[in-house]
């Protein structure tokens, strides 16, 4: 079993970190069992969120608008980090993105982490849904908020402690950490010559961005390219 660790819970605009961006990290660093400090922030994403986002989480356009960069937020998270292992209701999920934001700042990011979505799915009945609310009423944790980075890092953090409680005589060995894998390539920024006629297509087709286009990475650009002109066409010579 792990007394100290990192847990952690990301909002972001989707469900693909190669294609969807942070907007809310929220962390709290357990030492011996107990909270010892807080991490909060707002991330700016450089795009307008989806309604469906919005309405989720509660978190609107102008919240994450004047917010940190990324690039800012990954270094500090680090930081409090340290070489603390992660806890999280499917932490993988976290930690593809919050990887993914190292590697593009050449940092090393190599954890071990605790999943109590796998927990919930060995300790709990088969018939109960798993996610972070329900496996909380399940084991008696209070969720004030859900959907919220902070408030489902401490959800996560209470929910292991008292799976702990209820299981950990019994099947000690499964609390434990373990390795996580997630392989990332660093992304290369976009060419002068893509955004340039990624702007032509936007004009020619007369289409707006949700995104802007100054902050999408070289692969990131290539795949609008490609989905608008499989969709509008290329543009036509006159």
């Amino acid at each position: 079993m792990v007394s100290s660790y990192i847990a952690v819970d990301l909002e972001t605009t989707g469900l693909d970190p190669k294609l969807d961006k942070v907007i809310e990290i929220g962390a709290v660093r357990v030492l011996d069992g107990q909270i010892r400090e807080v991490f909060e922030t707002f991330v700016n994403p450089h795009r307008k969120l989806e309604e469906e986002v919005a309405a989720l989480t509660g978190i609107r356009d102008g919240q994450v608008e004047s917010a940190p960069e990324i690039e800012e937020v990954i270094k500090a998270f680090l930081e409090f980090a340290g070489d603390l292992p992660l806890l999280g209701h499917h932490v993988i999920f976290d930690y593809s993105f919050l990887k993914r934001a190292a590697v593009n700042q050449g940092l090393n990011f190599e954890r071990r982490g605790i999943d109590t979505l796998k927990l919930a799915r060995r300790f709990m009945p088969p018939e109960k849904k798993k996610n972070l609310k329900a496996a909380c009423e399940y084991f008696g944790v209070e969720m004030n908020l859900s959907h919220r980075a902070l408030a489902d890092a401490r959800a996560s953090h209470f929910l292991y402690q008292e799976m702990v409680k209820c299981h950990g005589e019994e099947e000690f060995s499964v609390f434990g950490s373990q390795d996580l894998i997630y392989k990332v390539k660093k992304e290369q920024p976009a060419s002068k010559r893509q955004k340039e006629h990624l702007q032509d297509l936007l004009k020619y087709h007369k289409i707006v961005l949700s995104v802007q286009t100054d902050h999408l990475s070289r692969n990131e650009i290539s795949r609008i390219t490609d989905r608008i002109i499989a969709q509008y066409g290329r543009i036509r010579e006159r």
